[in-house]
């Protein structure tokens, strides 16, 4: 059973922090259906935070339930953001029960902020289910979903010394020719962060898929590549 307290915390601080001026330029930006009440990122991590600490879910699956409500009740976009932000928990850490939640996020949230917002918690799964989690990974790379697509993609960033190379190139091979500026972009972006790590991989795996990468892929692979 949801968290009735905790939800209903958040959202009247969501409420109360709400700057109508920022929330028009803030749905414009995001070419966003549901509305938003102006809260930064920042502050609705700040609201998700404290009032878990004053009322915290007692078991992961109080805060399954507790998220996947707050997800799919949302009237507001941060609500949203807050649904993820609630996965952050130590109760949710590397928690394998968590991916069905995760991937209801992706393909019902269906655009970049809200897909990337559980890009770490997938880089978790994998650190700590990592036999597992590549199988998905590499069954999300061709999934019909382009969001489900991405999140495969993106999901190793920040992991650094703990890239599996190997799974990085299979999930990025069969989106080379998807025109899907997402997809191109998030390609660009995976291999722009290995780069931080392991340039020559990069740059070998650049060299090697020539004219298959996208312009806006490659560019953003070796930007910080000197």
């Amino acid at each position: 059973m949801a968290n009735a307290a905790l939800m209903s915390a958040i959202r009247t601080r969501l409420h109360r922090a709400a700057d109508p001026d920022r929330a028009a330029g803030a749905q414009a930006y995001l070419k966003s259906e549901m509305p938003s009440l102006g809260v930064r990122v920042p502050d609705v991590r700040r609201i998700v935070r404290a009032a878990s600490r004053e009322l915290p879910p007692a078991s992961l699956p109080e805060l399954r339930s507790t998220v996947l409500a707050l997800w799919r009740e949302a009237g507001w976009r941060e609500e949203r953001y807050a649904a993820i932000d609630l996965t952050g928990l130590r109760l949710a850490a590397g928690e394998w029960s968590m991916l069905p939640v995760y991937e209801e996020i992706i393909r019902s949230g269906a655009w970049w902020d809200l897909v990337d917002g559980v890009s770490h918690r997938l880089c978790e799964l994998l650190q700590t289910h990592r036999e597992d989690m590549s199988i998905v990974l590499r069954r999300w790379s061709t999934d019909p979903d382009l969001w489900i697509r991405r999140a495969a993609i993106t999901a190793q960033l920040g992991a650094k010394s703990e890239t599996d190379p190997a799974l990085l190139e299979a999930v990025v091979e069969p989106n080379l020719a998807d025109p899907e500026f997402f997809i191109r972009k998030a390609i660009g972006w995976a291999l722009r962060d290995f780069g931080g790590t392991d340039p020559e991989w990069v740059r070998d795996f650049v060299a090697r898929h020539g004219g298959a990468l996208s312009p806006l892929s490659r560019r953003e692979a070796l930007r910080k590549i000197t």
